[in-house]
């Protein structure tokens, strides 16, 4: 009983269908973000302001200028980016 040589195995490499690569972010939503930096560096700016600690600027309405770009930069985050 001799062996019969093996049948080679032909293999068809298939190529990977290539798809565009789907980022997390849009544009939208990266200009947005760099929109809350700029208010927030900006409330930064108000609130180094001037001499007088007591200052409305410095208490009242730097910190809001900067919680209302903390607040943009959440909403850039979650917003969903357009189905473009």
């Amino acid at each position: 009983m001799a062996q019969q040589p093996a049948k080679p195995v032909t293999t068809t490499k298939t190529t990977p269908v290539s798809t565009p690569v789907q980022f997390i972010f849009g544009k939208e939503n990266y200009r947005l973000l760099i929109a809350s930096i700029a208010i927030v560096a900006f409330g930064f700016v108000l609130m180094s302001g001037t001499t007088d600690i007591y200052s409305t600027t410095k208490i009242v309405i730097a910190p809001i200028v900067v919680l209302a770009g903390f607040g943009l930069g959440f909403y850039a985050i979650l917003k969903k980016p357009s189905a473009n």
